[in-house]
């Protein structure tokens, strides 16, 4: 379950959208307006298909799409403490709930759907929408980011609380200042956090809250961590901020055998260099340790609210940046060398889908894809194609669930016997469920 910090809460009125959030498997894009909500396929490099939009719920801002399904989540500023669930293809609702205080951020996977209030989580069974869990009188949170147990002892702790018993799964020492965003690899194995000032990243094995990598986004300048995600291969990990420079880290193993060094004088000087870290204090020596960026992409604009997300797209690894000025922007990324990643389309999420960015893209010439390492990964030119989900959001046959999200069986959100009967049960969240 992914629970990271990547939607700030709704802001001044110089934003063209309101919110925006790519689902589970960086297959779709959701966005919130004014005027309702819209969801689109990212398929395709050169064109955005519409999935679904609705005007009929104004104001909307948290929209939250489970996979490739019909089933979508939806908050309004005019009713900000009830979450309504969709099924969009039907046209009908399935459930609303009202919580004691302000919506601030939802989170799903195939099991599980999470609200985060202000100072409480509320944990629901996706199938049912049975309140499983409920985690109170957790410290102020007001930017629905950094989640942390009851009990909390000092800032930049992470704790990870079992979402089917009361127990403690793990507790992580991540920062020594609060943070500000943490995310989940797509298995649940890695966890990657930031703190406010923005600076490191750090990569932690879950269960057990081993540091298995860290990472210098800069060291100039605080910044404020707008988004941060993993690729769905946990093989690259990518940090967007207020800034206009996005970071791409790669997580690889170093290893500590190395080949006979030849007697070069650069060789004993790398040699003394790295031994003299052994001297130095110790924020200059972890420093000096620290990986930087395997690829970064420029934005041209800086101080907007964004995020990003990492996905294969026609067999390529692309690199895709959403703004709250209503633009998605797509990348390519070289897997093997890294470096700058070039700026291949720009699509409004809002107009009809002809702006002038995307004639001055289509005037450019193509640009070489040798990304001969790529292709042996599948392409994600539909929904249907995506290894392990079909189109409703079930199993594909032969595929195995990921065993962190608790997975008795595939969702078939079009299969009224499994999913909930598509009738209104509305509950009041104060501590305990209430159905009609």
């Amino acid at each position: 379950m992914e629970a990271e910090a990547a939607d700030a809460p709704p802001g001044g009125v110089e934003s063209a959208l309101s919110c925006f959030s790519f689902n589970q498997d960086c297959t779709s894009l959701a966005i919130g307006t004014k005027a309702g909500y819209k969801l689109f396929s990212l398929s395709s490099v050169e064109q955005l298909d519409q999935v679904h939009g609705s005007n009929e719920i104004p104001d909307v801002y948290i929209v939250e799409r489970l996979f490739s399904s019909s089933l979508v989540v939806v908050v309004s500023h005019t009713k900000p403490r009830q979450m309504n669930v969709y099924h969009f293809k039907k046209g009908t609702e399935i459930c609303n709930y009202s919580y004691s205080s302000n919506i601030l951020s939802i989170r799903l996977n195939r099991q599980r759907l999470l609200v985060c209030l202000e100072e409480s989580i509320y944990i629901h069974n996706i199938k049912d929408m049975k309140l499983l869990k409920t985690l109170l009188d957790i410290p102020a949170n007001p930017t629905a980011g950094q989640r942390r147990e009851k009990g909390e002892k000092r800032k930049g702790e992470i704790h990870l609380p079992s979402s089917t018993s009361s127990k403690t799964v793990c507790t992580i020492a991540a920062h020594e200042g609060t943070l500000a965003a943490i995310a989940f690899n797509a298995s649940g194995s890695k966890l990657a956090s930031a703190s406010e000032k923005g600076t490191v990243i750090r990569v932690f094995s879950v269960p057990d809250g081993q540091k298995l990598y860290e990472f210098r986004r800069g060291m100039k300048r605080y910044v404020t961590i707008s988004s941060l995600v993993f690729s769905m291969d946990s093989q690259f990990l990518c940090a967007s901020s207020n800034t206009e420079t996005v970071h791409i880290f790669k997580l690889e193993q170093v290893t500590n055998s190395r080949p006979e060094e030849t007697s070069t004088w650069s060789g004993y000087m790398g040699k003394m260099f790295m031994a003299a870290t052994n001297y130095l204090p110790t924020q200059v020596s972890d420093m000096m340790h620290q990986d930087r960026a395997f690829a970064t992409a420029r934005l041209n604009f800086s101080g907007q609210r964004n995020i990003c997300t990492l996905s294969t797209i026609q067999k390529l690894p692309r690199l895709l940046v959403a703004s709250s000025n209503g633009h998605l922007y797509i990348y390519n990324l070289d897997p093997q060398d890294g470096g700058e990643c070039v700026l291949i389309k720009t699509h409004s999420l809002l107009g009809s889908g002809t702006t002038e960015e995307n004639k001055e893209n289509d005037l450019r010439p193509s640009l070489p894809q040798s990304y001969a390492a790529t292709v042996a990964r599948p392409s994600a030119s539909s929904a249907s194609t995506v290894p392990g989900y079909s189109e409703d959001g079930g199993a594909l046959r032969g595929e195995v669930i990921p065993e962190h999200e608790f997975a008795t069986g595939p969702v078939c959100l079009d299969d009224e016997n499994e999913f909930p009967p598509i009738i209104l049960c509305r509950g009041n969240q104060k501590g305990k469920t209430k159905q009609s």
